[in-house]
């Protein structure tokens, strides 16, 4: 039964039923039914009908319009996807491209030279972060399958395509429950689960990666563990692990907690929301 229609019955019941009531009482219950006795008997049996008929009526008025409004925030948060990946693509995308076109010139006329390295590294560089951006791009357009919970598994899709196109051998274990995450929060997440595995690949040689996902609505993290050989001194000071600053700050800033630990055999990043 659509929405509006639920509303018409809740409209039309009762004054069919004192309808038929008053038809019932006055054609064939006159003779049985004092006056007195059958006003009051009127607005018992609108009670009953409303206990009995309209309350059933009204739980479904509720759970059409919870329908209806999750449906609008499923809408406005795809809107926000969707605009969220065209600024990527018109902006940051397209002035990659153009930086790559560049470097690559650069490339050319500097090649043989003392610089050769150098500009290796910028293209280097350059075409990492047109892959991060043109993934991120393809993420905030996936559209997640009309299924239950589809917010959660659509995020975790998209991180086990970023497990695959990183560290393929990772194992996963993902049993995040009942957390809903917003189109901003799930970019940032997603960034920042990325430069873990990233780190991982270039730096940790490690022979086995995990990322398990744990927790609840009030309570959950992410895990990523590799048994590579660690980093020496502070992750967060050092020079070459800039990535790591940026997912510590990005995490800060979404009001999540960020943890490190590190040493030879076994390194471990948290993400993760304390219950509070």
């Amino acid at each position: 039964m659509s929405y509006k229609q639920i509303k018409w019955m809740i409209l039309l019941i009762p004054t069919l039923t004192v309808g038929l009531w008053e038809y019932i009482r006055h054609q064939f219950l006159m003779p049985y039914l004092s006056m007195d006795a059958g006003n009051w008997l009127t607005p018992v049996i609108v009670y009953l009908v409303s206990v009995t008929l309209l309350s059933r009526l009204f739980r479904m008025l509720e759970g059409a319009r919870a329908a209806l409004e999750q449906e609008r925030a499923s809408k406005t948060a795809l809107e926000a996807r969707d605009q969220l990946a065209r600024e990527l693509h018109d902006g940051i995308s397209q002035s990659l491209f153009l930086l790559s076109v560049k470097t690559d010139k650069a490339g050319r006329s500097l090649a043989g030279t003392s610089h050769e390295q150098d500009i290796r590294e910028i293209q280097k560089t350059v075409h990492e972060v047109n892959t991060y951006v043109r993934q991120s791009i393809a993420q905030l357009r996936y559209v997640p399958s009309p299924v239950a919970d589809p917010e959660a598994i659509a995020l975790q899709a998209q991180v086990e395509s970023i497990v695959s196109d990183t560290v393929p051998d990772a194992h996963m274990d993902w049993s995040l429950t009942e957390v809903v995450f917003s189109a901003k929060e799930q970019v940032e997440l997603l960034a920042c689960i990325r430069e873990a595995l990233l780190n991982v690949r270039k730096h940790a040689q490690a022979t086995r990666v995990e990322v398990q996902a744990e927790g609840n609505a009030s309570h959950w993290s992410i895990h990523i563990r590799d048994n590579g050989i660690g980093i020496q001194g502070d992750p967060l000071l050092l020079k070459d692990r800039y990535g790591l600053r940026i997912t510590k700050e990005r995490a800060e800033q979404m009001g999540w907690e960020f943890r490190l630990d590190s040493r030879a055999g076994e390194t471990q990043i948290t993400i993760g929301k304390e219950h509070r």
